[in-house]
């Protein structure tokens, strides 16, 4: 029997040595589609699908039913995830987004900004 092509393990793999430059925390701006220019924290990333979540972006409507957590249950809005390529990190000094690289220093890998060459982690 011929194996099938599974697109979420592909993806998967395709991430597994992808090391990503953003991180739980940073303030990053969306850089395409229809949530284009809005700002917010990531909220999580996941590094297996090379998603990111954002906090006030990419809003979707989810039904619940009651329950501890939602008493009267209905409809709620929460944030979904979104493609990694699709956010870049704002600089702290500049307040545009801007592009992000990794050099060593003190023995460790820091990001940096490529625009200003300012340390992102300290």
């Amino acid at each position: 029997m011929p194996k099938t092509y599974n697109a979420k393990k592909a993806i998967i793999e395709a991430n597994r040595s992808v090391k990503f430059k953003i991180r739980k925390g940073d303030t990053v701006e969306v850089i395409s589609g229809t949530y284009k220019g809005k700002r917010g924290e990531v909220i999580s990333v996941d590094r297996a699908l090379g998603r990111v979540t954002v906090k006030g972006v990419n809003l979707m409507k989810k039904t619940v039913q009651k329950s501890r957590e939602h008493q009267k249950g209905g409809i709620i809005e929460r944030e979904a995830p979104m493609h990694i390529a699709k956010v870049m990190i704002v600089s702290a000094k500049t307040g545009k987004a801007t592009r992000i690289g990794r050099k060593i220093v003190d023995g460790a890998a820091k990001r940096f900004e490529r625009s200003s060459g300012e340390l992102i982690d300290k």
